[in-house]
């Protein structure tokens, strides 16, 4: 075919296309299936905004901070306030500093855990994932202070967890998340964000009637825990006041149209440690996070300490120390405003493991994860938050071959295995109650 006459069959099939977008809805029912394509604006680079209408053509719009249900009071402010800042003390610190020192008012508030629930929420990357690391440092405050349930979960699992099986049903069948209520994520591709970053303390929304599927707007969860500590007394629900849910045994119901931000298994006092993974994450989210949104979460549910884990995807592709520096000031920035959007509550920072790559044949650690160590406690101590290494935990540069060869760390010479994540756990959790002592 001569060229002229592909080009022409290409115009036409595009022309084509537009027309069926300007002409038609983004959706349509065929044989009780419903087919979606993007409007017209959409392709040309202009995404609508969402929206979820009901059968009345109502139409929920995204102008008030929604609720979290029967828990957080959102105040009907602007969208994104910008807190107000919030100083750290100024205590002298140097080389030998005990960073656990940073830890004391998180460590005053466990007396309480008696008469109410005290919340750790755990931050990081994929390292975190499937509730590793994250489950030893739960059981062992749990053990000393009491509480149980696994605490925050996402009303869609994509990644499985060790301590709890979760699937979702919808118009009587198990689905995937995908097909599932949509999900946007602060730390996802561009195009699974939000403008108004409403994202919920999770850093993620599951938006209800908005999914590939009819019948997103009845959605059942179950949520059956699979080791001892995760067995709960309550279910809690956090979504904003269009969804109503009973439970039944390890089931939630949820019916409406609205956002939900996240469900929990819990008990009433005691220790409650939420594992929130964010995959591919670098850590520098929580400013695109909703400050409103957070700041309700964080006193309403008396958060007393945060765990960000983050700083290994930053590694295998900057070999330049002002990178790296660069990524040191973004963290500072990062504490700073959840600071300011929790100001009771004290923070702990765990820095990178060793990382290795293959490099001539021969195992090496990554030049930066030393570099960057050594920063992060300096910029947490500068901070007053503090600070645990895992590289050094772990030995240093080097290490992390040793791990691979006792079978703690997988072959990608990054990532510890679920034997090599339940050592590290535990050390972490041993690290912070000792500083009880």
């Amino acid at each position: 075919m001569r060229p002229y006459k592909v080009l022409l069959f290409i115009a036409g099939l595009l022309v084509s296309l537009a027309a069926l977008c300007v002409v038609l809805p983004g959706r349509v029912s065929i044989a009780g299936t419903e087919v979606r394509w993007p409007t017209l604006s959409e392709v040309m680079g202009k995404p609508s905004e969402v929206s979820i209408q009901d059968s009345d053509s109502m139409e929920y719009r995204n102008t008030v901070i929604p609720e979290y249900r029967d828990t957080v009071v959102i105040p009907d402010t602007a969208i994104q306030e910008t807190p107000k800042p919030v100083l750290p003390p100024k205590i002298e610190v140097d080389s030998t500093t005990d960073s656990r020192i940073f830890l004391s008012r998180f460590y005053a508030s466990l007396s309480e855990a008696g008469t109410r629930v005290v919340r750790v929420l755990h931050y990081g990357d994929s390292q975190i994932e499937e509730d590793r690391i994250t489950q030893q440092i739960r059981e062992g405050l749990q053990a000393r202070f009491g509480g149980r349930g696994v605490g925050l979960m996402p009303l869609a699992q994509t990644i499985p967890t060790n301590t709890v099986r979760q699937e979702i049903r919808m118009n009587g069948k198990v689905i995937t998340p995908q097909q599932g209520p949509k999900r946007y994520l602060v730390y996802g591709p561009k195009k699974t964000q939000r403008k108004d970053h409403l994202y919920g303390v999770m850093g993620q929304v599951a938006v209800m009637a908005d999914s590939l599927v009819s019948g997103s707007e009845d959605v059942i969860a179950m949520c059956k825990p699979q080791v001892p500590s995760a067995h709960y007394d309550r279910w809690r629900v956090f979504a904003d006041s269009t969804i109503e849910w009973t439970t039944n045994g390890d089931t939630v119901h949820l019916t409406g149209r609205g956002f939900v931000y996240a469900i929990s298994q819990e008990t009433d006092t005691g220790v409650i440690v939420d594992n929130i993974p964010m995959r591919g994450c670098l850590g520098m989210v929580f400013t695109k996070m909703d400050s409103a949104l957070l700041a309700s979460f964080y006193q309403q549910e008396n958060v007393q300490l945060i765990i960000m884990q983050f700083g290994g995807n930053a590694i295998p592709s900057n070999e330049k120390p002002e990178t790296i520096r660069g990524f040191i000031k973004g963290y500072r920035e990062q504490i700073r405003y959840l600071r300011q959007c929790a100001p009771q509550a004290d923070i702990l920072f765990i820095g990178p493991s060793d990382m290795m790559r293959l490099k001539d044949g021969v195992w090496q650690s990554y030049p930066m994860v030393a570099y960057m160590d050594k920063l992060l406690r300096k910029m947490c101590l500068e901070e007053n938050i503090a600070y645990f290494s895992l590289n050094n935990w772990m030995g240093g540069a080097g290490s992390m071959l040793r791990w691979k060869e006792n079978g703690w760390a997988g072959n990608d010479g990054i990532h510890f295995t679920r034997k090599g994540a339940k050592k590290a756990g535990q050390a972490i959790s041993e690290w912070i109650l000792n500083g009880l002592d």
